[in-house]
């Protein structure tokens, strides 16, 4: 199926469009909302700046597709490979990406809000600036990562995989709203993580692990610490 029959095809009305082949499609700032490509094939597909909200790509294919711009508002991604796409600036709010693969994916300024992506996998990821604030990353594999200024201001990592990744100036605060959420990283593996004049106060640190973490000027105030395993620096101080 090719980009205008599947644009007509959704002009009738058809929403169906599940294990299609559809490598390489070109549908740049169409308006597919409410469409189902759950175990299809985009691989390389061009679909920047196009509505998939209310959409389903559950276990669907979309690695190395260009997705700048695009709007997944309550999608469906559950376990959809994205390794290696272009995702700088898409909406993910309130979408479901659990176990989604991620690996290498461009996600700089894409907006996580709400969004679940427990036990994803955003290995190597850019995720610069990315705004995170309550995302569900629990359990998430974040190794090497980039996540340098992120805001992840109530965000959800508990036992996430953190280390090598880089957190320099991220702001991983606790929100000054008082139904705010505090930012959970209680038994996250951040192992040799640059945590740089991060900002951390407030977060719960309880039973992480810090061990070769670089926290040159980040700020703890509050922080609980219950139970975690700080650099070496600092437990002789």
């Amino acid at each position: 199926m090719d980009a205008v029959e599947l644009l007509e095809r959704y002009r009738r009305g058809d929403r169906a469009f599940s294990g299609l082949r559809l490598v390489d499609i070109e549908l740049l700032q169409a308006n597919l909302s409410g469409t189902d490509f759950s175990h299809s094939d985009l691989r390389q597909a061009r679909l920047g700046r196009t509505h998939f909200t209310h959409s389903s790509f559950t276990q669907a294919d979309l690695s190395e597709a260009l997705l700048w711009g695009a709007d997944f508002t309550e999608a469906q991604c559950a376990q959809a490979q994205l390794r290696d796409a272009d995702l700088s600036g898409a909406v993910f709010v309130n979408a479901n990406l659990s176990g989604a693969n991620l690996i290498k994916a461009i996600l700089c300024g894409v907006n996580f809000q709400r969004a679940n992506l427990s036990q994803a996998l955003l290995i190597d990821a850019d995720l610069r600036p990315t705004s995170d604030q309550q995302t569900n990353l629990i359990g998430a594999n974040l190794q090497g990562a980039n996540l340098s200024y992120a805001h992840l201001s109530g965000a959800q990592l508990a036992q996430a995989n953190l280390s090598g990744a880089k957190l320099c100036r991220a702001s991983l605060w606790q929100s000054f709203r008082p139904d705010a959420p505090k930012t959970d990283l209680s038994e996250a593996n951040l192992q040799g993580a640059d945590l740089s004049y991060a900002d951390l106060t407030g977060a719960i640190l309880r039973g992480a692990n810090l061990q070769g973490a670089d926290l040159t000027g980040a700020a703890l105030t509050q922080a609980d610490l219950a139970r975690t395993t700080l650099p070496d620096e600092l437990m002789q101080n």
